[in-house]
């Protein structure tokens, strides 16, 4: 499908001023079609040629001012229009193709009950696959909508929905009518319909309402107080700190299946994964990273959707400022009080390592880097998100909050309902404070990488010495706290002094009364973004003590440092695993726990230690799992320790090469000690049984008997595919790739099968599929489009082969085999990780 430049939308900007669509859906022609009427209401305002963009399964008839079009003009997605200057209609009818992907109008049939649902992604440029546009941010209209479904559905829209026929009369068809949205972006709107499980309520004067598969009905009732409370005060909280209120009509939130990303904040329906309804038992930090989705998406309403992007380059003025705004406006409105340091345990290192690969970018990146829509997709990654997040953040700390707020107020009132750029933003910032936000923003924003700040100290005449230095030349403006040990206690640390600088310093060191502290740690609070070093007397305070610092943030903050030393060659694996072992036993912080067994198990076990030394690496990971839940026992039945043990039983399941304790787990159905085994926990025990050879297929079908819902299919598609057997691999490896499988997975599907496919315990077996692998991905990539592309060069990348030939290959597929961009930029990620990893293996040989 040929991508929108954006030469071209500045061309068809500058000639076309958009007014209203009317849009008509039928939902009821099967299962692989279904019908798109769309009429375009437009003004020219010189004579030109330009385009339309629809994506159809057949164009059944194009007419312009009462003119018919000869459909056979249709170019791949391009209509082309010969224009006078003026007022224009454009009709447009087509039969659309359903979506297996994620992307236009997905459908979804459940396996629990043969309900379907459909809905629509529409994000980027693919409004088309569902209606005819002129598909780019910066042509905003009105849009009417109706939509045809089958009776006993309920469709929802951007905006209030009103069925307009009895069902049962002639035709037997449910038909629904949407009143009339304020002006969007076309990759704003969105519809979803089905049988809807739905939680109606209503604030502020407006509807409000949670809306599920039919068969997750149960799990959201269960949740539907804590999201609906969530959303009411994360409501509250904006118009607190925005001048402008909430600027739709209702607020819909739609947990859908086989959904690609977190979220999307569609004007008044945000659609969601529906996994974010939680069948299974989860941790407090997984509800605080559901609300932060929530705080996230409604944060867009303002940062995207009142106020929207020109072009892509500036997607950072969506991402980054919902971003921030989402862990900001959570930890003030709700419970989740501590949010900044799930930030840092779990977004702050996807930013780090974005940051220092090939592919990185800055989090405003030159026009000229985003040259069409297909490079613009590239950008919504761990720069655009938590490091364009966490510049946000030490511009607020830079800055003062007052100044921030009323720069962001100016930029809605100056530009509500239209588009804006990063100079717009940034002339808002400048008109309510006299620091240099131009200045800032080239530093920050305008470039890539990541600082490192390092500290050196001193003692004389009584007086501590502090001089901090960095490898870049971004302004940091940091806290740094002064810890000492406990005499009483010398594994628990006190806070003796915590102070502000900037960073780089101008003047002499800062000097202090007092000896030296035993532990100086940079960036106390996590003000900025950057690595840091410690001083070695401070790092050898923090190897015996991390787990006795007061404040869970600034553990995280040493955890990342250390994550860091490890992936640059600064800290053996096996110190990394040593210090796992020596303070998690004492953290009662899950997202600091949680994110360091991730790091321990998915990184340093199986990528970083060599394989010789891979078996004790997952031994002491068991041990320190049984540890966690001896511990955790004495602690009683708090949501914390509850969190903790459900962590270390997943850590145990995922590292453990005894058979037999997962059997007698699966048998009786509990951990001794721990939780109930529910179908998560079953379906991740018997993932791992069959990654060690320790299952069959008939164990697989009886437990998607047990389960036979879409989490379970993925799950024995999981399982499958990890089972040390040629004939399954093949079989997998098929259902993947071969052109000619059918059905073709779906995304989830696909990615469940990659998943289990790779096992680090199964490298002669899988091995003869690396020369298969990517040809296969270019191949798959180029036929079924980016969702799939993302899939096979993510989930899809044989990761646990840490060889040379894994790189070597790699490295020629992108030399000449020319990869759709999407699977280009996944497979440059994965090869620099891969390069890092051999490196870290070289050297511990």
């Amino acid at each position: 499908m040929p991508v929108l430049t954006r030469a071209e939308a500045e061309t068809r900007a500058r000639l076309l001023d958009v007014h209203r669509y009317t849009v008509a859906l039928d939902l009821t022609r099967g299962d692989d079609l279904f019908a798109s009427t769309t009429l375009i209401r437009f003004t020219a305002r010189e004579a030109g040629d330009t385009f339309a963009e629809v994506k159809p399964a057949a164009l059944r008839r194009a007419v312009l001012d009462g003119r018919p079009l000869d459909p056979a003009a249709l170019d791949d997605n391009r209509l082309p229009l010969s224009l006078t200057a003026g007022e224009h209609e454009l009709l447009i009818e087509a039969d659309m193709r359903y979506s297996r992907t994620g992307e236009g109008m997905h459908r979804f049939t459940d396996p629990a009950d043969g309900e379907t649902y459909v809905y629509t992604q529409a994000f980027l440029d693919d409004s088309q696959r569902v209606f005819a546009s002129f598909d780019q941010p910066d042509l905003k209209a009105v849009f009417d909508a109706t939509v045809t479904a089958p009776p006993h559905w309920t469709v929802l829209g951007n905006a209030v929905a009103t069925r307009t026929n009895d069902p049962a009369g002639a035709g037997g068809e449910g038909r629904w009518e949407f009143a009339t949205t304020q002006p969007l972006s076309t990759y704003f709107v969105a519809f979803a319909a089905g049988p809807w499980h739905t939680v109606r309520t209503e604030h502020a004067g407006l509807p409000f309402a949670l809306h599920c598969r039919r068969s997750l009905a149960p799990h959201l009732d269960a949740d539907a107080d804590e999201l609906l409370d969530i959303t009411r005060r994360c409501f509250d909280r904006f118009h607190e700190i925005f001048d402008e209120p909430y600027p739709f009509d209702s607020y819909d939130q739609a947990f859908v299946p086989e959904f690609n990303a977190g979220a999307m904040e569609n004007p008044g329906l945000v659609t969601f994964r529906d996994e974010y309804v939680f069948r299974s038992a989860v941790t407090d930090t997984e509800r605080e990273t559901r609300g932060v989705t929530i705080a996230h998406e409604m944060a867009h309403m303002w940062f995207g959707d009142l106020v929207t992007l020109r072009w892509w380059d500036d997607i950072w003025l969506n991402e980054s400022f919902a971003e921030y705004m989402g862990y900001q406006v959570l930890a003030e409105a709700t419970r989740f009080g501590g949010a900044w340091t799930d930030f840092a345990c779990a977004r702050k290192g996807w930013g780090y390592d974005a940051d220092q690969r090939p592919s990185t970018h800055p989090v405003a990146p030159d026009p000229a880097a985003v040259p069409d829509t297909a490079s613009a997709l590239l950008n919504f990654d761990g720069i655009s998100y938590a490091k364009g997040a966490s510049a946000l953040r030490q511009l607020v700390t830079w800055l003062g909050e007052k100044d921030f707020l009323a720069g962001i107020n100016d930029h809605f009132a100056r530009h509500r309902f239209g588009n804006a750029a990063l100079a717009d933003f940034l002339d808002s910032l400048a008109r309510h404070t006299d620091r240099d936000v131009h200045a800032w923003a080239d530093r920050w924003l305008r470039t890539s990488g990541v600082d490192t700040l390092t500290a050196a100290t001193g003692d004389a005449d009584g007086h501590w010495q502090l001089t901090v230095g960095q490898d870049g030349t971004r302004p940091h403006r940091i806290a740094v706290g002064a810890y000492d040990r406990d005499p009483a206690d010398p594994a628990r640390l006190t806070l003796r002094d915590r102070f502000e600088l900037d960073v780089p310093q101008t003047g002499p060191a800062t000097s202090l009364p007092g000896t030296r502290p035993d532990l100086l740690l940079l960036n106390d609070g996590d003000l900025t973004y950057a690595k840091i070093r410690l001083d070695p007397a401070s790092w050898d305070t923090a190897l015996r003590s991390l787990h006795g610092l007061p404040d869970p943030l600034n553990r995280a903050v040493l955890w990342n440092a250390a994550r860091d030393m490890v992936r640059d060659g600064e800290l053996t694996p096996a110190a990394y695993l040593n210090a796992a072992r020596t303070h998690l036993p004492h953290e009662n912080d899950v997202a600091i726990t949680g994110a360091v067994l991730t790091f321990a198990r998915g990184q340093v076990a199986d990528r970083y230690v060599t394989p010789a030394d891979r078996p004790a690496a997952l031994t002491g990971l068991t041990t320190l799992a049984r540890d966690l839940l001896d511990r955790t026992r004495e602690r009683g039945e708090d949501t914390a320790a509850q969190g903790l043990r459900l962590t270390a039983v997943r850590t145990f399941i995922d590292s453990t090469t005894a058979p037999d304790t997962l059997h007698a787990w699966l048998r009786d159905g509990t951990v001794p000690g721990g939780p109930a085994l529910d179908p998560a926990l079953r379906w991740r025990a018997l993932a791992r049984l069959a990654a060690l050879g320790a299952t069959t297929t008939e164990d697989i079908d009886a437990e998607l008997a047990r389960d036979p819902s879409a989490t379970g299919q993925e799950g024995a598609a999981r399982c499958r595919a990890a089972l040390p057997d040629p004939a399954a691999k093949e079989a997998a490896w098929q259902a993947m790739y071969d052109p000619g499988h059918r059905p073709e997975l779906s995304n989830y599907l696909f990615t469940a099968t990659a998943q289990g496919f790779w096992q680090p315990e199964q490298h002669a077996l899988v091995r003869p599929y690396l020369d298969r692998y990517y040809p296969a991905a270019v191949a798959l990539a180029a036929r079924r489009g980016p969702a799939l592309a993302t899939a096979a060069g993510a989930a899809g990348f044989p990761r646990t082969l840490v060889e040379q030939r894994t790189l070597d290959l790699g490295e020629e597929c992108l030399a000449a085999a020319d990869p759709l961009p999407a699977l280009r930029r996944r497979l440059t990620d994965e090869l620099d990780d891969l390069r890092r990893a051999l490196r870290i293996r070289n050297a511990g040989r």
